[in-house]
């Protein structure tokens, strides 16, 4: 898998252009311009921003043959404050969500 066709198709599917991206991985455009005019591969960290920035996880990224998740902004906000607790904490969500 090449991971810059594979950054760009998933941010065609969007219809985003490179600013969208950059902004919505809290990246400089520059920097992810870069990215794909010297054919450079992204840093973990840089890719880990841009999955974050399309609503995927690494693994979805490489998962072939599979459609990304598109999140939306609330959801995506779940899962930030998700990420923000403990065990006992998610634990604790997971119940009550499954009592609702």
């Amino acid at each position: 898998m090449n991971i810059l066709d594979r950054i760009k198709q998933l941010k065609d599917e969007r219809g985003w252009s490179n600013y969208k991206l950059a902004k919505e991985a809290h990246i400089s455009e520059g920097s992810l311009n870069n990215l794909f005019r010297l054919n450079n591969q992204p840093t973990i960290p840089t890719l880990e921003a841009l999955c974050a920035g399309l609503g995927i996880s690494l693994s979805q990224f490489f998962a072939e043959g599979n459609e990304a998740v598109v999140l939306n902004e609330e959801q995506k906000e779940m899962l930030d404050i998700w990420s923000t607790l403990n065990k006992e904490q998610k634990a604790a969500l997971l119940e009550l969500l499954k009592k609702m």
